[in-house]
């Protein structure tokens, strides 16, 4: 994880319903490395940038179920409140405030130009 300060960039990621391509291209380009996430369920691949040890993002498989994308993921305090205030500010939500098995939460928005932004909470310990 990039950082973990609320309003920091925490995680990219890039929904693709060409995973292998994408590696390619940003490991060439920009020396990503990448990893199956153990979670995964084969359909997510982390991101460890050069000089990092930690991941900092994901290629999200899309199969073709989902629009391509490269986003940013914001870290948050709390998930619901941030959407609830995003909306007050114009947000959609793509994506309400979701649990994952590992205690991470996060949501999915469109800004009020329309850009795809997430926001997360990583898991309490």
């Amino acid at each position: 994880m990039l950082s973990s300060t609320h309003g920091s960039i925490g995680w990219v990621q890039v929904g693709t319903d060409d995973p292998e391509g994408a590696k390619r291209f940003y490991g060439d380009l920009l020396g990503w490395r990448f990893e199956p996430d153990p979670n995964g369920g084969g359909a997510y691949d982390l991101i460890t940038f050069p000089g990092g040890e930690a991941y900092g993002g994901g290629i999200a498989h899309t199969g073709g179920n989902a629009p391509n994308h490269a986003i940013f993921m914001a870290v948050v305090d709390d998930v619901t409140d941030t959407v609830t205030q995003a909306e007050r500010l114009g947000a959609k939500i793509l994506v309400p405030p979701t649990s994952t098995p590992t205690g991470l939460i996060f949501a999915d928005l469109l800004d009020p130009s329309g850009n795809h932004f997430g926001v997360f909470s990583a898991p309490t310990k």
